[in-house]
């Protein structure tokens, strides 16, 4: 359960989070605790623990006798998922997606070509039946059901990999996929291409296919980059 104290903890901590991604808070800027305590009607405690939050991102900056500064954008720790969720609650939204799809396109195909050298017969099952799950609700604008089969899909082929750095950038995915969700940018019902290349994608897995896994992969990620072409010019 949520206390009141967590709950004034994460509003700040949005808020600020949000302004500074979308450029309301430029680089530069110095934030005073006094002052962000007054703004949010807050303790100076709550202000400081949302500061070292922010500073453990790297969007933030803690001096003495300076304050706190806002760091340049090329400073941040783009690849932590709440940053990726407040970049894509902004105007930036389309460049986002489309830089986050991009590394998606140079990383998964070779993580699903590792996939079908290395994968469990576990993780075979669990790729299957995500790729079936999203095939049930692929129809009907059930898009949150299918959101939750296509992030749970990805991970598995990013774990399947073998690689632990290609594992950590699940949470990175799952992020870009809710993005484009939550965000409007999917079409009512998800392009029926795309469900077919993913079961596709299980079956080369299971069967060892790493050159079709890593194929069907860069065929997914052309897919997506299209999309954005139509949904976020």
């Amino acid at each position: 359960m949520t206390t009141p104290a967590q709950g004034l903890h994460t509003h700040v901590l949005d808020t600020l989070g949000l302004e500074i991604a979308a450029g309301d808070c430029a680089p530069g800027l110095v934030l005073r605790t006094d002052e962000l305590a007054q703004r949010f009607d807050v303790s100076r405690t709550v202000v400081r623990e949302v500061i070292r939050v922010l500073e453990s991102m790297h969007l933030v900056e803690s001096r003495r006798r300076v304050g706190v500064t806002v760091r340049p954008t090329e400073e941040w720790n783009v690849y932590d998922p709440q940053v990726i969720r407040w970049r894509l609650a902004g105007a930036d939204r389309p460049r986002q997606l489309r830089s986050l799809t991009v590394l998606r396109s140079a990383v998964e195909p070779v993580a699903a070509g590792l996939a079908a050298r290395n994968a469990t017969a576990e993780q075979c099952a669990a790729l299957t039946e995500c790729a079936l799950g999203m095939v049930a609700t692929s129809r009907g604008q059930q898009l949150e059901g299918y959101l939750r089969h296509d992030i749970a899909f990805h991970r598995v082929v990013l774990n399947a990999s073998g690689n632990e750095m290609f594992a950590r950038l699940g949470d990175v995915v799952a992020e870009v996929l809710a993005g484009r969700t939550h965000h409007q940018v999917m079409f009512e019902d998800p392009d029926p291409a795309a469900v077919t290349l993913h079961v596709r994608l299980a079956e080369a897995v299971r069967e060892g296919d790493a050159e079709g896994a890593e194929r069907l992969t860069k065929e997914i990620a052309v897919g997506a980059l299209h999309e954005l072409d139509v949904l976020a010019p």
